[in-house]
C-alpha cells in the first residue's frame, strides 16, 4: 500500500510547488499594477521608463554566481550520495547524473566572470 503512494505524493508535491510559484508570480504582478493604479489615481505622472522598471525589476549583480554555486552544490550532493550507497553501480549512475548540474553550474560561473556588472 505505501509503495503505491510514493509516485502519487511525488506528483502532488511537484504540482503544489508549481502552483505556488505561479500564484506568487501572479500576486507580485497584480501588486505592481495596483501600485501603478494608485499613483495614477493620485495624479502622479509616471514615465514609461519608471513603469518598465516597476514591471521588470533589475536582477541582482551576483545572480549568476549564486545560481552557479547552487548548481555545483547539487552536483556535489549527488556525488556524496553515490559514495554513501554501497553498490558500485549506484556511484556510476549518480556520477552521470551529477554531470548535468555540474556543467550548468560551471556555465553560470563563466557567465558571472565574463558578463558586464554595471
Amino acid at each position: 500500500m505505501s509503495e503505491e503512494l510514493i509516485p502519487i505524493v511525488m506528483f502532488m508535491g511537484i504540482t503544489l510547488v508549481m502552483s505556488l510559484l505561479i500564484w506568487f508570480r501572479f500576486r507580485g504582478r497584480s501588486e505592481v499594477q495596483a501600485t501603478i493604479r494608485a499613483a495614477l489615481d493620485k495624479g502622479l505622472d509616471l514615465s514609461p521608463e519608471l513603469i518598465d522598471r516597476l514591471g521588470h525589476p533589475k536582477p541582482a549583480k551576483d545572480k549568476d554566481l549564486r545560481l552557479g554555486i547552487i548548481w555545483l552544490s547539487l552536483a556535489v550532493a549527488l556525488v556524496l550520495i553515490g559514495f554513501a550507497v554501497p553498490e558500485p553501480e549506484a556511484l556510476r549512475g549518480l556520477l552521470a547524473g551529477a554531470s548535468f548540474p555540474f556543467c550548468i553550474g560551471v556555465a553560470y560561473l563563466i557567465l558571472h566572470k565574463y558578463t558586464d556588472k554595471d
